[in-house]
């Protein structure tokens, strides 16, 4: 009976153990790629730089969406080149072509992963949820600049252009949404209960 029990306190131990690890992987790893730039994670900033270098640098910009959600989204300029430091807007649309309500999140990259770490936001449409209602078309803009740093940057300082990509995935609808849209409770002769 002791070897049971003690097969049994390792083997919950040891759950235990990869259960801890698992959860504490998505915070430490989120933090590791922010402090690194590791995975394109880039930096964020509520205003712009205070150096604006005289080279330039293309910006490129892409778009993708995940298969479950029903959107259009699209870059509505592929590319723009500015100056290190210069502060830059770009604009993504989304559309939605169903006859509901639809819900998205975006999550972003930047390649190369060497550039993530300068690669600094100061307003951007990631991250927050947007709902499109049938047909409803919008302008999502992304306000950044690439941080002057970048140039005496071992690696970083060779980058001539840097991929901007966005993926939105369809989401849950918030709840006053999902009631809003809710049919209506139909009565037992089959007409709506609404007067």
């Amino acid at each position: 009976m002791k070897g049971t029990t003690k097969t049994l306190l390792m083997t919950v131990g040891t759950v235990v153990t990869m259960g801890a690890l698992a959860w504490a992987s998505v915070p430490f790893y989120d933090w590791f790629c922010r402090v690194t730039g590791f995975g394109g994670v880039t930096n964020v900033a509520e205003a712009g730089s205070d150096t604006v270098l005289d080279r330039t640098i293309k910006i490129r910009f892409d778009a993708n969406t995940d298969p479950g959600l029903p959107w259009e989204f699209k870059p509505m300029q592929r590319e723009v080149e500015l100056k290190i430091g210069e502060t830059g807007i770009a604009f993504y649309e989304a559309y939605n072509p169903t006859n509901r309500p639809v819900a998205g999140s975006a999550s972003y990259n930047v390649a190369p992963y060497d550039a993530g770490y300068f690669f600094t936001k100061i307003d951007c449409f990631c991250f927050t949820q947007q709902v499109l209602q049938p047909g409803e078309r919008v302008e999502m803009p992304v306000t950044f600049y690439v941080d002057p740093a970048m140039v005496d940057d071992r690696d970083a300082k060779y980058i001539k252009r840097i991929t901007l990509s966005y993926t939105f995935y369809e989401t849950e609808l918030p709840e006053e949404q999902d009631v809003a849209t809710a049919p209506a409770e139909t009565t037992a002769a089959g007409e709506t209960g609404l007067n």
